[in-house]
């Protein structure tokens, strides 16, 4: 499914200060690619922390902060935070040919 490049810019662009995502490690978020390489460098002890059998705070923040639902769904069904690197690092890339 094809989206507009104005929907794709703002997917990839900043989240409003009082909507950045603060991770248990210290980290700020306040963008995709700054959750790839987040999702890439923590430990997996941060990412259980985030990511359990009682929440989800990657597919929470991506989806009700970010606005993207096919995102979300993928973070959701993502077992582990290498695989939830790659499925936004995919998104990112896709959003990225958007015209």
């Amino acid at each position: 499914m094809a989206i507009a490049k104005s929907e794709a810019q703002r997917i990839l662009g900043e989240v409003p200060q009082d909507k950045v995502f603060w991770v248990n490690d210290g980290k700020v978020l306040k963008k995709l690619s700054e959750l790839e390489t987040a999702l890439k460098e923590m430990s997996d002890d941060t990412f259980r922390y985030h990511v359990n059998e009682e929440k989800n705070d990657f597919y929470k923040w991506v989806g009700e902060v970010i606005g993207d639902g096919k995102l979300a769904r993928d973070l959701l069904r993502a077992t582990s935070r290498l695989q939830a690197a790659r499925a936004v690092g995919t998104r990112i890339t896709m959003l990225g040919r958007a015209r």
